[in-house]
Order: structure tokens, then C-alpha cells, then sequence
């Protein structure tokens, strides 16, 4: 089977990412475009085989993907693209809420003013998204940008890594296709315009409970969904 990169475009494309990263790529874009469903087995040689290459590379990208959760690995079986129900859907959001919350608000005071004109800046163009009447999916990458530049003050590793591993990356991939039906652009928009306005107030008490309802609405609204699709 052929390479899905072609050997003009490898030696490009090599000298910037290593195997594994362009290995992390393929499984996620895989997961997005519905290849990779949740629950299906993630074969180590069909992939080899895919993307010409050995599978060494393959197993490091596994492990990544098993730290943030995209990927489990059960004994004597193999390896799985995550599969979750609504209630660990919402257990996953709880705890991502509480996380996230705990650390922004542990380091309110490094934010500065280029950081939050530079949420302003990641909101506005969520706006006019929404003024175009472009899809929602446009919103994935913005939203991204706007939690990491609240990560960026965060100097706590372990701590960044459960935040990652309890439903954001879980809720781009694994559940895009239930994440893009929660809100309209407009609501998106102003979902993150509150992080920012309440952000700049400086109050801890009340940024805390704004991020950690920003991810217990959406939780709840995501697990909703996904019951409603597993009944039908």
C-alpha cells in the first residue's frame, strides 16, 4: 500500500517533525474524519504498512496518545481508540473544570496585559466567524489557542497534563463530532468573552467558578448529546 506521504513531500516534511509526530497526526486526523471510531483496535502494522514506515516510531506516537487519553491499552489485548459514556463524558468535564480553574487561578497575577490582549484577540476572530455565518468547526483551532495561552503561565507539568488528559484533548477528537452540536458560534463566542472579562477583574473566587462552569455546562450538554445519539 502506498505512503500517504509522497517522497517529494517526506524529505520535507522529516526535517521539521520526526516519525512519531507525523504518526500522533495521522491517528488523530483518523479519529476526526471517523477511521478510527471509539472502540476500534489501533494495529501497529497497518499502519506500518500505511504510512511506509517502521513501528517503532509507531509505538512512541501509542504512548503519547495513551497519556492524553486518546489511547488505551488493555493487557493481552491491544491497543483502543478511547471509548467513553455520557457519565464518564461528565465526570471527564467535572474534574477538567476543577483542574483548569484551580490552575489559572493559582497564577492570576503572571497574567499580563499582552496575554489578555491576546485572548481579546483569540475571541474577536471567534466572532467573526460567527459574523460570516462560517461552521462551527473553524471554532476548534481559536479555542485551542485560547486555553493554551491560559496554560501558558502555568509552570506546573503534572498538573498541565491532567488538564489535558481529563477533556481537552478528549472533547477536539474523540468527541468532535458531539463538541461541534454543543453551541452556536455566537455562544461560543461569548462563552470565552466572560473568561476574559472575568479574567481582568482579578477576582479569584469568581474566575474559578466561571472556567469551572464554562466546562460543567459544556460536560453536561456533551453527555446529552451522545445519549441521544446512542439511543437512536
Amino acid at each position: 500500500m502506498p505512503s500517504v506521504f509522497s517522497k517529494k513531500d517526506k524529505s520535507l516534511e522529516f526535517k521539521t517533525h520526526t516519525y512519531t509526530d507525523h504518526v500522533v497526526t495521522y491517528i488523530k486526523k483518523s479519529i476526526l474524519d471517523g477511521t478510527y471510531k471509539p472502540g476500534t483496535k489501533v494495529k501497529e502494522l497497518v499502519i506500518s504498512k500505511k504510512l511506509s514506515i517502521s513501528r517503532a516510531p509507531i509505538r512512541e506516537a501509542l504512548q503519547i496518545l495513551i497519556k492524553e487519553g486518546l489511547v488505551v491499552w488493555t493487557p493481552q489485548k491491544g491497543k483502543f481508540i478511547t471509548e467513553l459514556d455520557p457519565k464518564q463524558i461528565r465526570d471527564s468535564y467535572f474534574t477538567g473544570g476543577i483542574l483548569e480553574a484551580a490552575a489559572v487561578c493559582s497564577v492570576i497575577q503572571k497574567y499580563t496585559a499582552g496575554d489578555i490582549k491576546k485572548l481579546e484577540e483569540i475571541a474577536e476572530k471567534m466572532k467573526l466567524v460567527a459574523s460570516k455565518g462560517e461552521p462551527i468547526e473553524k471554532i476548534a483551532p481559536l479555542d485551542n489557542k485560547f486555553h493554551a495561552t491560559l496554560f501558558s503561565r502555568i509552570d506546573n507539568e503534572l498538573l498541565l497534563e491532567f488538564c489535558r488528559r481529563s477533556c481537552q484533548g478528549l472533547s477536539k477528537f474523540l468527541l468532535f463530532k458531539y463538541w461541534i452540536q454543543l453551541y452556536s458560534v455566537e455562544e461560543v463566542y461569548w462563552r470565552h468573552k466572560v473568561i476574559i472579562d472575568t479574567l481582568k477583574k482579578g477576582d479569584v473566587y469568581e474566575l474559578e467558578g466561571c472556567i469551572r462552569n464554562h466546562y460543567l455546562d459544556a460536560g453536561k450538554r456533551m453527555a446529552e448529546v451522545c445519549k441521544r445519539e446512542n439511543q437512536e
